[in-house]
């Protein structure tokens, strides 16, 4: 079965799951050679005794409109997480997690699937864009950030904290950074 890339954003209301919430998740399914295949996108409702983190909400205070967003019509968690299990569940490959900084993201989706679906389509691994990055510039990590990458791996599309966006957004990115990958390959093999 080949690789679906599943570039995945959330908006949380703290940095940890558990005692803080997923607020929001949106997924962008790519294959190989960047075709969008399909997206899932769902606001949810906060968990029982959790509770936001002071930091995190002073930072949601500079983006009220994607605040507004990620609020509107939440849905329960164990519904959304099943449904979620099944959109994955029903792409045309294996699922690889895609994530900008997948370490945030991925430990959100995973406890979040783990907890309330009993299981993780994705399994223990995620893909980390900026990783990738700091291996095709030969940066440092600290170094690695998206203003010095090359102007071409980006589209046009803007960071919009709304997650199925910005879950687009960096699959592009991924997608541009594979192909500049594919084209540094060709450049050795000749």
């Amino acid at each position: 079965m080949p690789e679906i890339y599943v570039s995945t954003d959330v908006e949380a209301d703290g940095p940890i799951p558990g005692p803080h919430s997923m607020l929001s998740v949106g997924s962008a399914a790519f294959t190989l050679d960047k075709q969008l295949l399909s997206t899932f996108e769902v606001n949810l409702e906060t968990l029982e005794g959790a509770v936001p983190h002071p930091q995190t909400m002073k930072w949601w205070e500079g983006f009220p409109e994607a605040w507004e967003h990620c609020r509107m019509d939440p849905q329960p968690v164990v519904a959304s997480m099943q449904r979620y299990c099944d959109w994955l569940d029903a792409l045309p490959g294996s699922p690889v997690f895609v994530g900008y900084p997948a370490g945030f993201d991925f430990t959100f989706v995973r406890y979040y699937l783990e907890r309330f679906a009993g299981r993780c389509p994705f399994g223990f691994a995620a893909l980390d864009v900026k990783s990738f990055a700091m291996a095709l510039l030969g940066t440092e990590f600290r170094k690695t950030a998206k203003r010095s990458m090359p102007r071409a791996w980006f589209d046009q599309k803007r960071h919009s904290h709304r997650a199925l966006e910005d879950a687009i957004e960096q699959g592009e990115l991924f997608c541009n950074m594979l192909a500049a990958r594919a084209e540094l390959l060709r450049g050795v093999e000749d």
